[in-house]
């Protein structure tokens, strides 16, 4: 065939006159005397389900909101549709939003009667307008293909700031209903902190990235002079103009970047805009006996004195654990900080600082559902609400709770509309944020317009996974995927499998060939031997002619087991706790593991160390870093192997301790002469052991260590699968991989494209690996060996 897009899943047929396959999934059928290939005429009769409108509920499932001025009203977003009710949500009006879109955040203009909201329009994020009374339609402000995205409002509600696309910082005029650029930079297209304004409304503040990490910014909006106040090789996220106009509040590690692996010590800071002394009791006694008090109504005027303002950083000190969002305002006790933290018991929760002056800083905990580590708080004069568990709450900083408001209103959307909704949205958010700019060679909008027409043919969300996936596919990169789920899917029938540890044999199904080691059964009493054989499960005989892994599957795994065997003409019984699938393969990856180490130690005669990684994970460092600092201590050269290593992120940490070298020697008085540093893998022999199966941070760990000269890298070349990736998720949960930054060798190749080579090529066959040959890790031992 000669079509010119690709076909699928060849079938010929028994007496190979015909293969059936599926082009634009249709089924064709070609017929091999003639060469011709025609559609097959298929009718299915099915009802239309997705045309028909599903049942939601706006209780737990509130994602924005915000309150009105005059404190009358809520306005709120739920599942994408637009809603107001009152303050106690007993009245609710879902507004004329156009239904096959998705509505995402929402404010209240300086009327309290009407709403400046984004939503989707094919796809992109744009602004809107609408009436809160909902009798009359919606009023577009911009139409862009770029997100615009993380609203926030100046004290007087005329103006908004707000980010739109990659690198854009906007402001809208909310008088004239125009927005313009305010500033770019660079922002990235997600995984941003939301831009606010100055007290005083004559600055904007916002984050932007340097090397990956973001920098807080004010701008000027008048005379357009922007400021990058923190200038730190760390992350400065989530800033906050206090309330007095003196300070920027922000979260921080200080120290540790963000990328590759995250935060993991961050704090709250606060840097002070100028040089000023705190204030003395005794001015504040004096202000008891003035007579003509002025009422602090004005905004403060910002002063900016940039000079040493690194000097100028105070950390806000709670002990133990993480802190993250600060929300700093002015009420009647006092000033006030609210900030999500998780040193309680380790459970992340709203708490508030009391700032007062003249007095120690006071830190308790919102009692409450945990608002998420980037939470909303509305506050209208002297009162609070927070967005907490989907529902809005009530949040009394005196009394430190929060109570929900019952808003309990239904509402009904049509699925096909929905998963309308949710493509285009993948496929801008695609558009926007993958990393390579000529999407590797392929026609992106071409490739809109070929998948779009099979959008009416949708029947299933497993139509919906299909067809995104498939467009996904054709930018024939990694870390891609999209998955969604409903409640129309869930199963009725569903069960799970519980494990053994037992390896049966081939020729016998039934028969004991061993045990996994470490699992339940390597622990048991009586001990199983080989030849043994399974009689039956929890007193069920099992019968020859039935598949053995019927007896081992149950609607629910239970914990515990009883097997009963028979030895000779003995039969016994012993109990066992049950594994999850999951759980044996990992048993047995440590077997395989365990092999490869003592293999080396035999043919080394013990000079070399084996140290394996499963994958870049946090656990797999620790357990790297425990072999390095114990067993692979004392061997004179390390084979380190990566191969099948699935990724991670924790490439930087692995290479820093191979890295290592001595730089100097101490000792205690007649003791003997250590090095510094106690650890220094880099000054013994080092090979590196890759294969086809090396993928994501492997290769980014291959590639330095290659850079880093640390030793020859044997085998053959990596996967070809690495681009650092985030994600996204849709109005239903639906959820799209965003492989968003690319990974580039110091020549600028890209590894995604041409992987990383071995010095020394060594294959390694599928025989090789079934008949127990390690050719790989054999020319690695040959090469430490010779060094040695």
């Amino acid at each position: 065939t000669r079509f010119e897009r690709s076909i699928k899943r060849p079938q010929v047929s028994a007496n190979g006159e015909r293969i059936v396959f599926e082009k634009d999934y249709t089924l064709y059928v070609y017929d091999v005397a003639t060469a011709e290939a025609a559609p097959l005429d298929v009718q299915l009769f099915q009802a239309p389900g997705l045309a028909n409108t599903q049942s939601f509920s706006v209780k737990g499932n509130i994602t924005w909101f915000d309150v009105s001025p005059d404190e009358k009203k809520l306005a709120f977003v739920s599942r994408g549709e637009l809603f107001v009710s009152d303050m106690e949500g007993k009245f609710v009006r879902k507004l004329p939003v156009k239904s096959s879109e998705r509505a995402i955040e929402v404010k209240w203009l300086h009327d309290s009667k009407t709403l400046l909201f984004s939503r989707t329009h094919n796809g992109w994020a744009n602004l809107f307008t609408i009436a809160a009374d909902g009798k009359s339609a919606e009023k577009q402000l911009e139409e862009l293909p770029q997100t615009s995205r993380m609203l926030a409002m100046n004290p007087a509600r005329d103006q908004a700031v707000y980010l739109s696309g990659r690198n854009q910082v906007k402001l809208a005029d909310l008088k004239t209903m125009q927005t313009r650029v305010l500033a770019e930079d660079e922002l990235w297209g997600f995984q941003n902190s939301a831009p606010g304004f100055s007290p005083d409304g004559e600055y904007v503040l916002f984050t932007a990235y340097r090397n990956f990490e973001q920098d807080v910014i004010i701008h000027h909006i008048a005379n357009g002079q922007t400021h990058n106040i923190t200038q730190s090789g760390t992350s400065q996220r989530q800033p906050w103009w206090s309330p007095c106009g003196k300070y920027i509040y922000f979260s921080t590690d200080r120290v540790t970047p963000n990328y590759p692996r995250g935060n993991v010590q961050n704090s709250i800071y606060r840097v002070a805009l100028h040089r000023f002394s705190q204030p003395f009791r005794k001015a504040e006694f004096d202000k008891l006996f003035a007579s003509n008090e002025e009422k602090d109504t004005l905004p403060p005027s910002i002063t900016l004195d940039l000079e040493r303002i690194e000097e100028r950083w105070e950390q806000m000190n709670v002990r133990g654990g993480v802190q993250w969002a600060p929300h700093v305002y002015k009420h009647k006790e006092g000033p006030i900080m609210f900030f999500v933290s998780n040193h309680d018991k380790g459970e992340m929760a709203l708490w508030k600082m009391e700032l007062k002056p003249f007095e120690d800083r006071k830190t308790e905990r919102i009692q409450g559902p945990g608002p998420g580590t980037s939470p909303q708080i509305v506050n209208v004069k002297d009162k609070f609400w927070v967005l907490a568990g989907g529902n809005i709450h009530k949040l009394d900083p005196g009394a430190n709770k929060m109570e929900a408001i019952d808003v309990d209103y239904g509402f009904s959307r049509r699925l096909d509309e929905e998963f309308a909704q949710v493509f285009y949205e993948t496929w801008t958010t695609l558009e926007e944020n993958f990393y390579d700019e000529d999407f590797h060679g392929l026609h992106w909008h071409t490739t809109l317009t070929y998948y779009e027409q099979f959008l009416p043919h949708l029947r299933t969300r497993e139509n919906l996974r299909l067809l995104l996936n498939d467009m996904l596919g054709e930018l024939n990169a990694s870390h891609l995927g999209f998955t969604s789920t409903g409640k129309e899917e869930e199963p009725f029938f569903k069960g799970e499998t519980a494990e053994t540890g037992i390896i049966f044999s081939n020729e016998n199904p039934f028969a004991v060939e061993r045990i996994v080691q470490n699992s339940n059964l390597d622990l048991s009493a009586p001990q199983l031997m080989p030849g043994d054989i399974l009689i039956a499960v929890n007193g069920q005989r099992v019968k020859d002619d039935e598949n053995r892994n019927r007896y081992f599957y149950f609607a629910s795994r239970p914990q515990e087991l009883e097997l009963t065997f028979k030895r000779g003409n003995r039969e016994f019984q012993l109990f066992t706790h049950s594994h999850t699938p999951g759980q044996i393969g990992n048993l047995l990856y440590d077997e395989w593991v365990r092999s490869n180490r003592e293999y080396v130690r035999e043919k080394s005669e013990g000079r070399i160390a084996y140290v394996y990684m499963k994958n870049m994970s946090a656990g797999a460092l620790d357990q790297f870093k425990v072999d390095m600092t114990t067993y692979a201590e004392q061997k004179e050269a390390l084979l380190f192997d990566i191969r099948f290593n699935r990724g991670g992120n924790v490439h930087d940490d692995v290479l820093q301790f191979l890295s290592q070298r001595p730089y100097l020697a101490w000792k205690y008085r007649g003791g003997s002469l250590s090095p510094q540093p106690n650890f220094a893998p880099s000054a013994k022999p080092m090979v590196l052991a890759i294969n086809e199966r090396s993928l994501s941070d492997a290769e980014m760990t291959a590639e330095g260590f290659r850079q880093l000269e640390l030793g020859k890298i044997i085998g053959v070349e990596t996967y070809r699968w690495i681009i650092f990736t985030s994600g996204k998720s849709f109005v239903d949960g639906s959820f799209t991989r965003l492989p968003s930054w690319g990974c580039y060798t110091l020549d600028g190749e890209n590894l995604e494209l041409t992987g990383v080579a071995p010095d020394i090529v060594v294959g390694e066959s599928f025989h090789d690996r079934l008949h127990n040959r390690r050719p790989q890790l054999n020319r690695a031992i040959e090469e430490l060996l010779k060094q040695l």
